[in-house]
């Protein structure tokens, strides 16, 4: 095993706990199948709701978002036998 490929493992590993840990961390919708009927919240006009990308969950939402194409792109790179 080469140790590019070891290197490019341990980071994956590591990606992984990240995203669990980051999923974890976010809110949930708490809309559940209602979402399904049409039926919307009472505070999507709320100024938390308005900055959302600013807040704590914003930020939290961006960085899953970008760990997740860290998470593919090393998928599909250890997958192709380096």
């Amino acid at each position: 095993m080469s140790a590019l490929r070891i290197f490019l493992t341990i980071l994956f590993i590591a990606d992984c706990v990240a995203m669990v840990v980051l999923i974890l961390m976010q809110q949930g919708k708490t809309e559940g199948l209602g979402a399904l009927a049409g039926m919307s919240s009472s505070n999507d006009n709320t100024y938390w709701s308005k900055n959302k990308g600013r807040s704590q969950e914003g930020r939290l939402v961006t960085i899953t978002r970008i760990l997740a194409i860290v998470f593919v792109a090393l998928a599909l790179i250890l997958n192709t036998g380096i």
